[in-house]
């Protein structure tokens, strides 16, 4: 689970114009596939991060198959004088961003290796991983798709086996890759309703994403409904925020489920989708996702029945050096209440001082602690504040 205080955030790129050879490349999987795990840490926007190699250097790399054809960060290519052409535009969440493409000789990750081919190329702030480190890399779905992406959350490791392989039982759901997105899609029930397609979305940090109409199908199940933000590669978007009760993919039934829900018009309804089932989610679950096999299987974890994590405070949080910076306020909180605004800064929580260390501290769950609670908070410009924590969504 990402740190209570910190924002899960949300990643995902539209297709570039139709693969060529120029693009794909030729990829290869190793013998001893199966032994080759990739060791991942979570950011905090809930992403996975590992390391991995372009042309023998190493890189730091997001595992996103939300993302159509994998994309280099400019600063990257700059920095190694990598030629870049230019390939127009690319619809990604919060709007579009430009986007260039360069040749690579070869790209590595664990057993998989891909000969020739091309990288997309844009820019990747450290937004995107809700930290104040930027990635190199979003893996995407040109690389990991005609492979058996077998994820183990709960030993932060993964691997690319054979399609076909099923290295652990566990209950199917429908995948494949969308023709016209060339993203992973599977599909959800929700109030009795099938709603599809939905991106399976590594690189999403949050539980399930819902556009207008399939929210419409959802509602009448959910509880109250708040606000919150993610940040994609075009910036920020506020949407609304709710938990419903029980959800279905394939043979999984999921309850208390954290949903979001896209405005009219936002990134669902531009790409043509119902919704995403983010890292958020699938992160309950050993996941072993294979399109080319036609399904994804959920095992069961210690983390799989554990209750949606809610905010008790209604400020969704940034660390920013030694302080945290308010990054939105949830309608209807104690926070709304008290009058925190978007940019507010607190320096000290209960006395104690944020430092470079908060984020991986027990400080750090004041946010969502138990209702009732009353939270003593510092900010950077002098001032006291108490914050006494409830459920409101």
């Amino acid at each position: 689970m990402p740190l209570p205080s910190l924002l899960p955030l949300a990643l995902l790129a539209a297709p570039l114009p139709e693969p060529r050879a120029a693009w794909v490349g030729r990829t290869t999987l190793a013998p001893d596939a199966e032994a080759r795990w990739i060791p991942f840490d979570l950011t905090p926007g809930n992403q996975i991060r590992f390391t991995m190699a372009v042309d023998g250097r190493p890189v730091t790399a997001i595992l996103d198959t939300g993302v159509s054809y994998s994309v280099l960060a400019r600063r990257y290519a700059d920095a190694n004088r990598l030629a870049v052409r230019a390939e127009g535009r690319a619809t990604v969440i919060g709007g579009s961003v430009a986007i260039g493409r360069v040749a690579t000789r070869t790209v590595s990750i664990g057993a998989l290796t891909r000969s020739g081919g091309s990288l997309a190329v844009a820019d990747l702030p450290a937004a995107a991983t809700g930290s104040a480190l930027a990635v190199d890399l979003l893996v995407g779905r040109d690389l990991t798709a005609p492979y058996a992406l077998d994820i183990d959350y709960q030993a932060r490791r993964f691997r690319l086996l054979r399609s076909g392989s099923t290295p652990f039982k566990g209950a199917a759901a429908p995948l494949s890759i969308a023709p016209d997105r060339m993203v992973y899609v599977s599909a959800i029930a929700a109030a009795g309703r099938t709603l599809a397609p939905m991106v399976v979305d590594t690189g999403d940090g949050s539980a399930i994403t819902l556009g207008p109409a399939g929210w419409a199908s959802a509602r009448a199940a959910a509880g109250p409904v708040t606000t919150t933000v993610s940040f994609g590669l075009a910036g920020a978007v506020v949407s609304e925020l709710a938990i419903v009760p029980e959800l279905r993919i394939g043979a999984v039934s999921a309850r208390d489920v954290e949903v979001r829900v896209e405005p009219a018009g936002g990134f669902s309804d531009t790409i043509g989708v119902a919704g995403r089932i983010g890292s958020g989610f699938l992160q309950r679950y050993r996941v072993l996702l294979d399109p080319a096999a036609g399904h994804m299987l959920l095992g069961t974890t210690p983390a799989t029945d554990a209750p949606a994590l809610r905010s008790t405070s209604g400020l969704l949080l940034a660390l920013a050096g030694d302080r945290l910076k308010v990054l939105h306020v949830m309608r209807g909180s104690p926070a709304a209440a008290g009058g925190w605004r978007e940019g507010d800064t607190i320096c000290a929580v209960d006395g104690t001082r944020v430092g470079a260390g908060y984020a991986r501290s027990a400080l750090a769950g004041w946010a969502a602690a138990a209702a009732g609670r009353t939270v003593r908070l510092d900010g950077c410009d002098g001032t006291r504040r108490l914050l006494t924590l409830r459920r409101f969504y």
